[in-house]
């Protein structure tokens, strides 16, 4: 009896020796982000045979590029360098910097969009506007940061060094899906990135001495992040009602509806970004009614001072001409760019 006490001792010794190696047992937690929340555990299926192992998702994921791992590894050079990149500030009068984000690396739609914004403002407004792109794409895994929220706060933070708080104006553009609870997808398969919901972006501009902001949320249900994000000096923009989608997306258009109204065509004539507003306004109800779609009804909400300080921004500028919007190529499947 002693004996085999022993022996069921030693057995549920090893059992727990294992489990403790493999990770299923909790461990003393590690410091982590503050947004990312717990995940609770799933069940985890016993070890397959290398030939029974299913391939991770690469959908989006080029053969020719570094791997996952070395991406994530590359990101903290690479928003580096992309901020070493901005022009220096013109001292005396306000400045502009924008932020443009494109979440989604399935569809090139977002990822032309903030290229373009990029080139738009840069060349169009002239030494006070500056431009940092952060896409999810795979034709920029190498070239540009990844749009991720750590990469974003981090592209912040770095522009809030560069910037004169007291009379500089951040334009976020957020280009992206978004859902009926107000959260915007942020995607580049294989990668574990963290989703932003309205209250996290709100939260992590608040976090920032920004005084004078854009932001500009392009994506479905949209409305829904204007709650957040409004407030004393800020704009904000959105490309739908919080009820409603808006349209465009898909790899089969080049630039999404608000995208081409607001970005492509309005500020090609006006550097005025709420009367650039009002013309994509009336411009996106036009294409809806055509299509016979529910509208989108872009929405708008401006804050104390914005205005104003955005005007300042515009005293003596001489808009360079316009910037035309070219066809991107269109992307290839994944076997022809293996």
């Amino acid at each position: 009896m002693r004996a085999s006490l022993i022996a069921l001792l030693a057995f549920a010794g090893g059992i727990l020796a294992m489990l403790l190696v493999q990770g299923w047992l909790p461990r003393h937690p590690t410091g982590q982000a503050s947004h990312v929340q717990p995940v609770a555990r799933v069940a985890t299926q016993p070890p397959l045979d290398d030939a029974e192992a299913p391939a991770l998702p690469q959908d989006d994921w080029p053969e020719q590029a570094p791997t996952p791992e070395q991406v994530l590894y590359t990101q903290p050079q690479l928003l580096d360098a992309a901020l070493a990149r901005l022009g220096p500030r013109v001292p005396g009068k306000p400045n502009l910097y924008l932020l443009a984000f494109a979440g989604d690396g399935s569809e090139d739609v977002f990822h032309n969009e903030a290229e373009f914004a990029a080139r738009l403002f840069t060349r169009r407004f002239g030494a006070t506007a500056h431009a940092l792109v952060l896409e999810n794409s795979p034709d920029t895994l190498t070239t540009r940061p990844l749009a991720t929220w750590s990469n974003l706060e981090s592209a912040l933070d770095g522009l809030a060094d560069a910037m004169d708080p007291r009379q500089d104006v951040l334009l976020l553009y957020m280009s992206t899906h978004g859902s009926e609870d107000h959260t915007l997808l942020v995607d580049m398969d294989p990668l574990p990135l963290d989703q932003i919901g309205a209250q996290d972006l709100g939260a992590i501009l608040a976090a920032r001495p920004f005084k004078w902001k854009v932001v500009v949320v392009n994506a479905c249900y949209s409305g829904g992040f204007i709650p957040s994000l409004q407030g004393d000096g800020t704009l904000v923009l959105t490309a739908a009602r919080s009820d409603r989608s808006s349209f465009g997306c898909g790899n089969d258009s080049a630039a999404t509806y608000f995208g081409r109204a607001w970005l492509i065509d309005a500020l090609n004539r006006t550097p005025d970004f709420v009367a650039a507003f009002a013309q994509a306004k009336g411009e996106i109800a036009k294409w809806e009614r055509q299509e016979r779609l529910l509208p989108s009804q872009p929405q708008m909400a401006i804050g104390k001072g914005i205005a104003e300080q955005l005007a300042r921004w515009r005293e003596g500028l001489k808009p360079g001409p316009a910037v035309p919007f070219q066809q991107p190529r269109q992307r290839a499947p994944l076997a022809a760019r293996h």
